[in-house]
This record gives structure tokens, sequence and C-alpha cells, in this order.
């Protein structure tokens, strides 16, 4: 006959396991925004910062920054990726306009994300971004080619900052893969980006 205390220990700590699981789950899928989230707050690992509609900095004249844009393609996707211009230089605080350009080679429609950075990575905290094809997925067509634009600035504050007040070479960097869920809908943000003409 069943010892009714042994029976009731290991349910309890059956049902403590069972939380344990469940909490690691959780925390698991909790992960990745938790770090996207302090990545963005702490521009760790070179993570840009978007201006979500904060009033726009005053330009800084006599304080240049060179702007060299890099692109990669992961093999996952058959997409050819560049930038249109190699280098840009703007002042601190001005708006500065780029545009990278995907073109699909795949035989069938595909939808791509693109992550990205800037080096050096202490930079990262003031290169913000007021637009950019990268807030969203995107969708090509077979053969269609698209151009991507960002808009962005270097936020005057990296100037106070005694970590970053040398820096004047900023690398703004993109790799295209392809997204999780291909059913995604062509966006309207690339296009209302490329409309927009701020220097």
């Amino acid at each position: 006959m069943a010892n009714p205390s042994r029976n009731r220990r290991n349910l309890r700590a059956a049902a403590m396991l069972f939380s344990l699981v469940a909490g690691m789950v959780g925390l698991s899928y909790a992960a990745v925004p938790l770090y996207k989230l302090f990545c963005q707050v702490t521009g760790y690992a070179g993570t840009t910062q978007v201006a979500d509609g904060k009033a726009l900095p005053a330009q800084v004249a006599g304080t240049r920054f060179t702007i060299t844009f890099d692109a990669n393609v992961a093999r996952d996707l058959n997409w050819k990726f560049r930038p249109e211009q190699g280098v840009m230089t703007v002042e601190a605080g001005q708006q500065g306009l780029a545009f990278y350009e995907a073109k699909n080679l795949d035989s069938r429609s595909v939808v791509g994300t693109a992550t990205f950075n800037v080096t050096p990575e202490k930079a990262g905290i003031y290169f913000t971004k007021i637009d950019c094809f990268c807030f969203t997925e995107q969708r090509l067509e077979p053969g269609q080619a698209m151009p991507m634009p960002v808009q962005f600035y270097v936020d005057p504050e990296i100037l106070k900052d005694p970590n970053t007040r040398d820096i004047r070479d900023i690398v703004l960097s993109y790799t295209f893969h392809r997204a999780a869920d291909q059913s995604a809908r062509q966006t309207s943000a690339v296009a209302g980006a490329a409309g927009n003409t701020g220097g």
C-alpha cells in the first residue's frame, strides 16, 4: 500500500519541477526581446537608436562625421544587396538620407528582414534612425529590385561623451536574412521613406 505522505511529497516535487520548466521556457521567450530592449537603450553591440517622434537636435556646424555604408546577405537568401553610395559626410545633428538597393535573384517572391549595427560599437547609442527599411520586413518578387532608404543623424551628444568625442568615422552595416514568416505583404514604409527628401 502506497504511503500517502510519500505521494504528497512526489506530487509536490513534480509540481515544483513543472513550474521550474515552465518558468525556464517563459524566460527563453522573453530573453530575445529583453536583450533587444537592453541593446536599444544602451547602444550595446553597436545597436542604433530610433527617433520615435523625438525632437530632432540642432545641427552642430564644423563637426563632420564620415559614414561608410556596408551591405551583406545571409546564405539563406538569394538576393543582391548593396549601398548606392559608399560614403557620406554629415555634420552632428544633420539629417542624412542614404539608399541601399536590394534585388531578388530567386525565381519566387521572398520576404527578407535586415539586421544592423554600427562600428565602433560605442557610437551606436548616438546613431539615430528617423526612418529605415530595416524597421519592417521587405517582400521582393522574382527579379524585382527596390531602393531601400535610411534616414538618420548622429546625435551631437556624441561630442560631449569622453568615450566617443574622438569618433569621426562610423560604419553602418546591414545584413539581410530570409524572414521566418514568408507570408508578409509588401510594406508601405519603404515607399514613404523613399519619398522623404530630408537633408
